[in-house]
């Protein structure tokens, strides 16, 4: 999990290159689940969860899309992102459950 803030002016710009992080995350079949926060208008603070699918480390590295994230983050964001390691204490649930719960990004 990671969150952060970015600044007011560019929250619009880290929108979209955390689009472009999940589609390449969705091309790559590289994570079962990726759920995001993106702020309303005015709002700052982003979340970001992903359930990867990789044992051996997480594919983000890799990523044309991330690292084009990474290149600006240093001027979008306001301070250092909190990364946090999550770990699953029950079954998860797909968002192509029949019942219709899920996780929703």
């Amino acid at each position: 999990m990671v969150r952060y803030k970015v600044k007011p002016d560019r929250a619009a710009e880290n929108a979209e290159l955390v689009r472009a992080v999940y589609d390449e995350l969705q091309r790559a079949k590289a994570v079962r689940t990726f759920a995001t926060r993106l702020p309303a208008r005015r709002r700052v603070s982003f979340v970001h969860i992903a359930v990867e699918t990789e044992t051996d480390g997480s594919p983000l590295p890799q990523l044309e899309a991330f690292k084009a994230f990474q290149r600006t983050s240093v001027s979008v964001c306001r301070g250092d992102p909190g990364v946090s390691e999550m770990r699953a204490v029950g079954p998860s649930v797909s968002s192509a459950d029949e019942s219709g719960a899920g996780a929703h990004g």
